[in-house]
């Protein structure tokens, strides 16, 4: 997918800020001390009210949109597509902000932060962070800039589960809630797919138990086959055979097992290899497991419909006929949960070719659809 830079934002600065008073977690560990690496986009206006929050997914970051250098090409942000002057996410009418959430490898406090205690990494001892912990320092953030509400808070995949959690723990805070091919729950296949990638990991020799960082290593192997599964569940078999088919890397096969023969191969292997250059083992085995065990409803009875009672936020929900990781029965959950409570709600399934990734490529039905729904002189 091509960018223009005469369409983008343009050039953007990676922002931090330090709380400096504690975090506790979710699961009662107590961080001390975190930095927060974000971006911006757009103007706030006078009365701050004009704010939008990105939520990003499980191997996403800060960077959303604009670009940091233009050399040797733009390295723009992952969410390109949707968000700039004119577009989706219209950086002329909003100022919209984006955080690396904790425990993540972009800057914000995790694994590879230096632990004052220790004096050292904090590597395999960095504790376990969960899609609420992501809201309640999302909430801080969202303070230090001194902005009271959110217009909207929006998200796809594990972004539209801590969207949700927006709406939920902090109802009076945001005035529309945008979720994007998202869920309440994982499916258990889903889990099971999650626990194969970080099967993965565990068992590369480099990974030394968790003490990789100590030992000098990376385990690249098994981050690299961990990103080769995740991505496959990301794109639909349509998308795959349309774009690689059963092509031959150099049209004819040699019957070499320990080569690479098939184009497919060699893409999986180019998606694996170049996940292990920005990421790290411990922040993946942390977000996706934070994926598996998101279920509002179990603090409810195991009720969605009373856990998405007390939410005051307008809902705009996307789905997309192609997602099967995340397929529109998991967004129609959502909505008939939210229709029993007799809640405001817009719902879209919306016909596609690729798969779960099909929100953060060029699939002009959706992106019209956002972009009219954050439409200002809708809510003038």
């Amino acid at each position: 997918m091509k960018f223009s830079i005469e369409d983008s934002i343009g050039l953007v600065k990676e922002q931090t800020i330090a709380l400096n008073d504690s975090f506790t977690l979710e699961c009662g560990s107590v961080l001390e001390d975190i930095q927060i690496r974000f971006e911006t986009y757009g103007t706030l206006n006078e009365d701050k009210s004009n704010a939008i929050y990105i939520c990003h997914a499980l191997s996403g970051n800060h960077h959303a949109a604009g670009y940091h250098t233009i050399h040797p090409k733009p390295d723009f942000g992952w969410w390109e597509v949707a968000i700039g002057p004119n577009k989706s996410i219209d950086t002329n009418q909003y100022y919209v902000v984006c955080a690396n959430n904790l425990g993540g490898c972009h800057g914000t406090t995790g694994p590879r932060t230096i632990n004052k205690k220790t004096g050292q990494e904090y590597g395999e001892e960095f504790p376990f962070v969960t899609v609420l912990d992501w809201v309640n320092m999302q909430k801080k953030l969202m303070i230090s800039l001194g902005i009271s509400k959110w217009f909207a808070v929006i998200g796809g995949s594990l972004g539209g589960m801590q969207a949700l959690q927006w709406s939920i723990s902090y109802p009076d805070l945001l005035h529309h809630c945008v979720l994007i091919a998202s869920s309440a729950e994982l499916s258990t296949q889903n889990i099971a797919f999650n626990e194969v990638a970080r099967s993965a990991i565990r068992w590369d020799p480099n990974f030394h138990n968790g003490l990789y960082l100590q030992n000098g290593t990376i385990p690249d192997k098994g981050l690299a086959i961990a990103r080769m599964l995740g991505h496959l569940t990301y794109i639909s078999s349509e998308s795959l055979a349309d774009k690689f088919g059963r092509e031959l890397i150099d049209n004819e096969s040699h019957y070499n097992i320990n080569k690479n023969q098939f184009e497919i191969e060699r893409y999986l292997h180019y998606q694996g290899n170049k996940f292990v250059k920005d990421f790290d083992a411990h922040t993946y085995l942390r977000n996706s497991k934070a994926l598996d065990y998101y279920d509002p409803s179990t603090k409810f009875a195991g009720s969605l419909a009373k856990a998405l009672a007390h939410v005051l936020s307008n809902f705009f929900i996307c789905s997309f006929t192609s997602d099967w990781r995340f397929p529109p029965a998991h967004s129609e959950k959502i909505v008939q949960a939210l229709v029993q409570n007799k809640k405001s709600v817009s719902y879209a399934s919306i016909p596609s070719t690729i798969g779960h990734d099909d929100f953060l490529v060029d699939n002009q039905p959706f992106l019209e659809l956002l972009k009219t729904y954050l439409t200002p002189s809708r809510y003038a």
